[in-house]
């Protein structure tokens, strides 16, 4: 991942990801290239999603 990668970008890349698998857009020899980036994309916003409740249910919970 980039070392300033955000969710919005990340999830940016991700749907442009599908929308070229969807519409076979990508040629056979970067298939699995595009696939691992999209692994990696997608752990990178569960991640970020986890994280963010977490924090979110730790500051809600402190009232």
């Amino acid at each position: 991942m980039k070392k300033n990668e955000t969710y919005q970008s990340a999830l940016e890349e991700l749907q442009n990801l599908v929308d070229q698998l969807q519409s076979n857009e990508i040629a056979i020899d970067e298939l699995s290239e595009r696939v691992e980036r999209a692994q990696t994309l997608i752990a990178f916003c569960r991640e970020k999603l986890r994280s963010t409740e977490t924090t979110i249910d730790r500051l809600l919970g402190d009232d």
